[in-house]
């Protein structure tokens, strides 16, 4: 008897299969306050984020918030309606100026930023009119509420990817608090029992590698209902 995919057992939830949410610090929102002042008093690192966090204090309250480049202990950080462009200072999408990068964007009011939020990424207001355009890090353009509220800047921790792990046990340990798949193993480097493309005397798949739509999930690697094959 075969055993399951690796997509498959990862929708069963087990422990190895679900995001430690224990390790995270919590969760990364902004303040229900629409004009006010707050203050950095520590930048940490998150192990959900590759962006790290900063500790703001907002009249006597600490909100935790991706940290932007530049920023430092002791900086001031506005939420305001006005059109204050300052790294840090958090806006509604209505009155940030076109061209402006900006990064942790709501996508619905007051949820507290769901687009652009990894380290180095930035999106960028396109036009203004019943909806805000923004072009977001992926090069796709959406329609926003003008009030959802986004950061000016660009999130912090953009050069991670310049210095190499070199080991595949640091990669282990980076990935392991995000819950990706690592490491990616081919079908055909597998056993016979673990995949169908498995097996035999050298690596190679050994049947033709398009399966159909209405196959069972088990058999479904490969190129899936495929219109064609081979290169364009």
């Amino acid at each position: 008897m075969g055993k399951r995919l690796i997509h498959q057992r990862r929708g069963s939830a087990n422990t190895p299969y679900i995001s430690p949410s224990f390790k995270h610090k919590g969760p990364v929102a902004y303040p229900a306050v629409d004009e006010g002042e707050g203050v950095i008093v520590d930048i940490i690192h998150n192990p959900g984020t590759s962006s790290p966090l900063s500790i703001v204090d907002v009249g006597g309250e600490k909100f935790k918030m991706l940290a932007p480049e530049g920023a430092m202990v002791g900086g001031k950080i506005r939420f305001t309606k006005e059109p204050l462009i300052k790294p840090g200072n958090v806006l509604p999408l209505g009155s940030i100026p076109e061209g402006t990068p900006i990064y942790n964007i709501e996508n619905n009011p007051g949820d507290g930023g769901k687009f652009a939020r990894s380290a180095g990424n930035y999106a960028t207001i396109i036009s203004h009119g019943d909806r805000v355009i923004v072009k977001l890090p992926s090069g796709a353009q959406k329609k926003l509420n003008a009030g959802c509220r986004a950061t000016i800047g660009v999130a912090a921790g953009g050069g991670r990817g310049e210095k190499p792990f070199l080991k595949a046990g640091k990669k282990h340990h980076a990935v392991r608090p995000k819950a990706r798949v690592y490491p990616i193993v081919r079908g055909v480097a597998m056993n016979p029992v673990d995949h169908p493309h498995g097996g035999g005397a050298h690596q190679h798949v050994g049947k033709s590698s398009t399966v159909s739509r209405r196959a069972p999930s088990g058999r479904k690697v490969g190129s899936i209902s495929a219109r064609r094959t081979g290169k364009r």
